[in-house]
């Protein structure tokens, strides 16, 4: 299968999986509309390069600054879209605010009930109605052409809540994201409603879930993390972080992008699932570099 010639849409696009999926389907041969809130790297960890600059000269590249929280935003990105391509063929709604962009000294570190109404207002209006509102208008094409595929990036802990059964979740909500995971997990069952209801114009929906991925501010989330770890007594000994590069997600993305609903829809899936499925190799072959040096060292590999 092939995604040359495909049009696609990624979200997020200036850094971590946003920038490693825009890289890989401009090289697979695609047209790539890529966007994001802000372009301008933050300077925090795995956030130093101006991506932008790479490929805006690109002549099936589109960029382009788009809050998915706001429909003008949306609209005038879509028809920028269909004046230069023409058409959509592929959706990948990467975009996303994490804890960090609520709260930037803890990265991560808070519980629900330290939350406020308004940051979980915050957090849904981007992952549920900015998502909501860029699949509505970027699936028009789609629906005209009865093909398409549409993915939602979500998080690999939805799947603990999804496949806890009746009993305990498991490893769900210990790093204390609040509102963070609750949005995926909603955005995750809208895809579901989707792939149901698109079925009948032969568009795909599925949920694409990364492996602990090493993108924006991922180190200073991990310190904090390791110190929740602590003091709640969960720290293990020769504990070593397992991160993976943010390009993990790249094969299992190309993949879901050549689907229709005559294919795989409907479904939640493993990046690290499908690459150790398919041959691609597991944490040695894609983890973060430092962190599988760690592994190494403390002979967890």
């Amino acid at each position: 299968m092939s995604v040359e010639g495909k049009v696609v849409l990624i979200t997020g696009a200036a850094r971590g999986m946003g920038r490693e999926m825009t890289r890989a389907f401009i090289k697979q041969g695609a047209s790539v509309v890529a966007t994001d809130l802000s372009w301008i790297p933050t300077g925090v960890s795995n956030d130093d390069y101006d991506f932008r600059a790479e490929i805006e000269a690109e002549e099936n590249v589109l960029t382009g600054v788009m809050d998915v929280t706001l429909q003008s935003h949306v609209d005038a990105i879509y028809d920028k879209a269909m004046a230069k391509f023409g058409t959509i063929d592929v959706i990948i709604a990467n975009g996303g605010t994490r804890q960090r962009d609520l709260y930037l000294d803890t990265h991560g570190s808070v519980s629900v009930l330290d939350t406020d109404v308004s940051e979980w207002e915050r957090m849904f209006s981007t992952h549920v109605f900015g998502n909501l509102r860029v699949i509505k208008k970027f699936a028009q094409p789609m629906l005209q052409k009865q093909r398409g595929s549409i993915i939602t990036v979500a998080s690999s802990q939805v799947l603990n809540a999804h496949g806890a059964g009746q009993g305990e979740a498991t490893g769900y909500g210990l790093s204390r994201e609040g509102s963070y995971q609750p949005a995926k997990a909603a955005m995750s069952s809208m895809t579901i409603y989707l792939a149901q209801e698109l079925r009948a114009s032969n568009i795909a929906a599925n949920v694409l879930l990364p492996g602990h991925t090493a993108t924006t501010g991922s180190d200073e989330q991990e310190t904090v993390r390791n110190a929740i770890r602590q003091r709640s007594g969960q720290a293990r000994p020769n504990w070593t972080s397992r991160r993976v590069r943010a390009d993990n997600v790249v094969p299992l993305a190309l993949f879901l992008a050549e689907q229709d609903a005559s294919g795989v829809t409907g479904q939640w899936l493993s990046a690290m699932a499908y690459n150790e499925a398919n041959g691609l190799g597991g944490f040695e072959a894609w983890g973060y570099e430092p962190d599988v040096a760690a592994a190494k060292a403390s002979g967890a590999l």
